[in-house]
């Protein structure tokens, strides 16, 4: 389903409470690039602990925008903590039946593993309201009509952020999302699974240079990888400071010193400040050195 002038963004937060100022201005430049954003019951609650409501609330919120037929898409507030509660209540048969785009990052990666898993549902992993839409320039124009409008084929490349660690070429689905959220599903029935060939991609925020190599290891022994042709970093300026990403950088080399396929870092896709680009996960793209472009 492509977006269009007019189209209603359902507004949700499936976890923690975001600033009501921050949703308000999130809304109002959604409306200034000519959609309808409807505010769900939820979105602006705040508690119990650091939820946004309780978890019926939150569920029946996702619930409620993919059932409406007249909702085109579902936006998240924000990340946080808390859309793996709603995993195991989730109404896949419900979802499945109204497919539309499901747009988030960070601890929505956990929401958009297991529709992918159960359902082969792509999700956006993009802008949110509050976290991005709230900022001037927060969201990435190009991307995001490229891939929630279709107004033009979707790419990135070095303009984006995107640099080599290693060259190569190669092809597969786009999935991937929050390292850390990607790590804490793995044992569960709501992990990614990677069944086809995959070109991975992997940011965070707050990760020093071991725990990359840590959860990358995690990852590996998993068999996370068995299906991997390409990997992706994003930028990773929210984990460390400028001078210590020589360490991050070979930490990423060392974990991966068994992996012969292309490795890129540096998209400005996820946990960034501003021009927050937008991927289209379950998407089938081409990795070609320092450019990611859609090839279906």
């Amino acid at each position: 389903m492509s977006l269009r002038q007019g189209s209603r963004i359902a507004i949700i937060s499936p976890a923690s409470a975001a600033n009501e100022e921050r949703i308000d201005a999130g809304i109002a430049a959604l409306a200034a690039w000519g959609y309808e954003p409807v505010l769900m019951p939820a979105a602006k609650a705040r508690g119990p602990l650091y939820y946004a409501g309780p978890l019926r609330a939150r569920l029946d919120d996702l619930h409620a925008a993919f059932a409406d037929p007249s909702i085109d898409a579902i936006l998240c507030t924000r990340g946080g903590w808390g859309s793996a509660e709603l995993l195991e209540h989730l109404d896949l048969a419900l979802i499945a039946a109204n497919r539309k785009p499901f747009i988030g990052y960070s601890d929505q990666t956990s929401l958009q593993a297991y529709l992918w898993s159960a359902l082969k549902l792509p999700t956006v992993y993009g802008p949110m309201c509050a976290a991005d839409w709230s900022l001037s320039r927060g969201a990435d124009e190009t991307t995001w009509r490229a891939v929630l409008e279709r107004t033009c084929p979707w790419q990135v490349n070095k303009h984006d952020g995107i640099r080599m660690l290693r060259s190569g070429s190669a092809q597969g689905r786009l999935l991937g999302g929050c390292l850390s959220i990607l790590e804490a599903g793995l044992g569960t029935r709501y992990a990614l699974k990677l069944d086809e060939p995959t070109i991975l991609f992997l940011e965070d925020i707050g990760t020093k240079p071991y725990q990359w190599d840590r959860m990358l290891l995690h990852l590996r022994y998993a068999g996370m990888f068995e299906r991997v042709t390409g990997i992706v970093f994003g930028d990773m300026s929210a984990n460390v400071e400028p001078n210590e990403m020589p360490l991050l950088e070979n930490a990423l080399l060392h974990a991966l010193s068994w992996f012969d396929g292309p490795i890129t870092i540096g998209l400005r896709c996820g946990h960034v400040t501003g021009g927050n680009r937008s991927l289209l996960l379950g998407d089938y793209v081409a990795l070609e050195n320092d450019t990611l472009r859609s090839v279906l």
